[in-house]
């Protein structure tokens, strides 16, 4: 198993707006597609505020491809994204590896 950590840097003010254009119209379409979402945040304090975290869960850097691929080609995502870039201003995605002692589940 294999989890992808997406940090998204926002225009000043924006993680509300941002929060729920994503539940209505994004949230739905990425857990249909990506499928175990390990967790969403929003930062409250430090240096990275205005900053939205999530991690997926995948089996395999394969399945993960498939998976980004078919969202990619998602029309109603297309749509959600072109009204979510606007209130980007910077995107960092991690693949993150289990230590060999942890033994993660993946639920789907």
């Amino acid at each position: 198993m294999i989890v992808e950590m997406r940090e998204y840097t926002l225009q000043a003010g924006k993680v509300p707006e941002f929060l729920r254009l994503y539940e209505s119209e994004g949230l739905e379409i990425q857990r249909k597609i990506l499928g175990h979402m390990v967790g969403y945040y929003s930062t409250e304090v430090g240096s990275a505020v205005n900053e939205v975290v999530h991690l997926w869960a995948y089996e395999s850097f394969e399945d993960r491809l498939a998976r980004r691929r078919r969202l990619a080609a998602d029309p109603g995502w297309q749509a959600y994204l072109q009204k979510m870039r606007p209130m980007l201003v910077e995107q960092r995605n991690r693949i993150l590896n289990p230590a060999g002692f942890f033994e993660p589940e993946l639920r789907r």
